[in-house]
Formats: C-alpha cells, sequence, structure tokens
C-alpha cells in the first residue's frame, strides 16, 4: 500500500526492491533550434535569443553557423549577448541542482532563434561548454544542422 507515500518516497522504494543502485547523475541536453521550424516539444526550458544581434543579415557570415570562428567574433563583440549568455549560465547554474536534488535523471534545455543556425548554436556551444567544466554530463544537439 503506497497511498501514504509521496512520489519521492515511492520512487526510491522501488529502486530498493529492484535493485537500481542510489541516484544517477543527472544530464544535460542543451539543443538549438529555428522558431521557424517550431519549437521542441520535450524541452523543459526554452530560451528564445532571437532579440540579440542576428549574423544572417551580414551577407558574409549567412551561410556560416554558429560554430564557426567568424560568426563567434561577431556575437562575442555585442555586449547583450554576452550579458544575456551570463544571465542564462546563472539561471541555470541556480536551478540545475535542484531539478537533480528531486531525482530528475536528465533535462533538456533549448535555445531558439529564428532559423537554428547562427545564434542558437553559438548559445548552445557555450553553455555545453562551461557546464562540461562544471562536471555536468552535458549532450549536444543542434536540430537543424542535423
Amino acid at each position: 500500500d503506497s497511498s501514504h507515500t509521496n512520489i519521492h518516497q515511492l520512487r526510491e522504494l522501488i529502486q530498493n526492491s529492484i535493485g537500481v543502485p542510489g541516484r544517477e547523475e543527472m544530464s544535460v541536453l542543451f539543443q538549438s533550434f529555428g522558431f521557424k521550424h517550431g519549437v521542441p516539444l520535450e524541452a523543459d526550458f526554452i530560451f528564445d535569443v532571437r532579440c540579440l544581434p542576428n549574423p544572417h543579415w551580414e551577407t558574409r557570415l549567412r551561410p556560416l553557423s554558429g560554430r564557426d570562428k567568424e560568426v563567434e567574433h561577431f556575437l562575442e563583440n555585442h555586449f547583450e549577448v554576452n550579458r544575456m549568455l551570463d544571465q542564462v549560465k546563472t539561471f541555470l547554474e541556480q536551478w540545475l541542482p535542484q531539478f537533480a536534488a528531486d531525482n530528475r535523471s536528465y533535462m533538456t534545455i533549448a535555445i531558439g532563434c529564428t532559423g537554428g543556425q547562427h545564434r542558437s548554436v553559438f548559445f548552445v556551444e557555450r553553455l555545453s561548454q562551461y557546464f562540461k567544466t562544471q562536471g555536468i554530463s552535458v549532450l549536444t544537439r543542434h536540430r537543424e544542422l542535423s
């Protein structure tokens, strides 16, 4: 009878009864996407970076992606890009441990721009690099570049 057991207690009882070891490390998927192709339904958090300067309007940058040095330099040289990146990092540093403490095994953090090629890719690359250095299990996916 589990009628007086909360969800956390029930999870622990089930894990113990079937021999699942203690809590596993939470993994985080950082995914870039383009809003014009639809929002990823599996995302736990969605950040919209369409308000930032768009490399698409620079003809020489248009065929490149947020992984290319030229696009990185373009974006790094805008104060508002760095400010938003720092604020997203700070938000995630604060809240990811809370979700991990609540026994979440994974989180999907989606970053979207218009086409999913420049700004969102840049953000996902930077966030992935940063959180890997923090000891978090990180996966990276660029939906529109696949």
